[in-house]
């Protein structure tokens, strides 16, 4: 088979799913315009359930095939009431995003600045602790330290 494209992905998907669909978009480096390592997707839809993982199957099979991360599906419930809990991953969506099929997901959304610094902080002082935990395991072997460090610097 042919590489999927991302429109024929999304033609295939709105067949599949039908009224079903809220909103498909493309989001991350391919939405800017740049050389995508991966051209993800976020789903939003009515409900999830059974059919719905059954009509998705094969068109996400064929991007999946096609070298693509599978979409991230959540309802348009969750979508809304979940902007508190990944707002900085709700906040790098909205700056790159396109949509290809159903309506603005944006309309509503608000992500508040306290948010983002609480999700900050858990983050950083998970990763913290992590490093501390690496640090005391492996305290005397430099070595080792050094490839926990190079190891964290995607995370950050």
């Amino acid at each position: 088979m042919a590489r999927m494209t991302l429109e024929t992905f999304a033609t295939r998907v709105v067949e599949a799913i039908g009224p079903r669909l809220v909103t498909l978009l493309l989001y991350g480096s391919a939405a800017r315009g740049a050389e995508p390592s991966a051209m993800n997707t976020l789903l939003l839809v009515d409900r999830v359930d059974a059919d719905l993982f059954a009509r998705l199957g094969a068109p996400v099979r064929d991007w999946v095939s096609a070298k693509h991360p599978p979409p991230l599906i959540l309802t348009d419930e969750e979508w809304r009431d979940s902007a508190d809990a990944f707002p900085i991953e709700y906040e790098d969506i909205r700056a790159a995003h396109r949509i290809l099929a159903g309506r603005n997901p944006w309309t509503g959304i608000s992500v508040r600045r306290e948010d983002v610094r609480r999700q900050l902080e858990h983050e950083l002082m998970g990763k913290l602790v992590h490093l501390r935990q690496a640090y005391v395991a492996d305290w005397n072997h430099p070595k080792r330290l050094a490839e926990v460090i190079r190891g964290t610097r995607a995370g950050f």
